[in-house]
This record gives structure tokens, sequence and C-alpha cells, in this order.
């Protein structure tokens, strides 16, 4: 659900950049992009959301199979960089909000690696070895 939560806050910040600050106006939406990179950031945290929106239903886990999903979820990492990204890259003065909230999302991508390492050392270690290598 928190994902879903991220994704409705994107889609509605998005609108509002669209609607209310371009009024639709591409030409002024694509000097935008090239003139701020955190717009690029922005979009690409965005755009990474979408297919995670998509398939977190339990049918799409289904239809995609337990692997394929998993993988596919892991564009949520990629997304949160971007995101924390944008936020820093659009702060002009007062760094120290974005700076907080890049460093949960940096300790939270460590905790993350530390779970998948250990995970990573305890199935090599439980791992059945052949008959010839144990004596």
């Amino acid at each position: 659900m928190i994902g879903l939560f991220a994704f409705f806050y994107g889609v509605l910040h998005f609108t509002t950049y669209i609607w209310l600050d371009k009024f639709f106006d591409m030409a002024e939406m694509l000097h935008d992009v090239v003139k701020r990179p955190f717009i690029t950031a922005g979009f690409t945290s965005f755009v990474l959301m979408i297919p995670l929106a998509l398939t977190s239903t339990t049918g799409w886990i289904r239809r995609l199979g337990g692997k394929r999903w998993q993988l596919l979820h892991k564009l949520v990492y990629f997304s949160a960089i971007a995101g924390a990204v944008h936020y820093y890259w659009l702060v002009k003065s007062d760094i120290r909000l974005p700076v907080f909230y890049g460093s949960l999302v940096v300790l939270a991508l460590a905790i993350r690696a530390g779970y998948w390492v250990r995970a990573k050392q305890v199935r090599s270690a439980t791992a059945v070895r052949p008959v010839s290598a144990v004596r």
C-alpha cells in the first residue's frame, strides 16, 4: 500500500505540474526538461513507478510469476533514488530536508542490501555439497 500511496502522490504531483504550472503546453514542458534536470529526475521516478502500480495486484503476481514480479519490483530502488535526487536538485537554498529524506533512502537501501547479503550467506552455508566433497 505504501507504494500505491507514493504512486498516487506522484500522479497528483505530475498532474499539478502539467495542468496548473504549464497549462498542457508541451513546448514549455520540453523546454523545462532541457533547462531543469530535476524535472527529468522526477519524471524518471514517476515513469518507473507506473509498472509497479499496474502490477501490484495478486492477479499480476500470478500472471508474471513470483520471480519475474520480484525482479520487476526492484525498480522501486531506482525510483526512490531518482525521487530523492529530484527533491535535492529542486531545492535551491535549504537542503536539510532533501538530504534527510535522501539519507533515509540510503539507509533503507543499505538495510535491504544487508538482508540480501545475509540471506545469500545462509543459502551458501546450507547448500548441499556433493558426496565427494564431504570428508
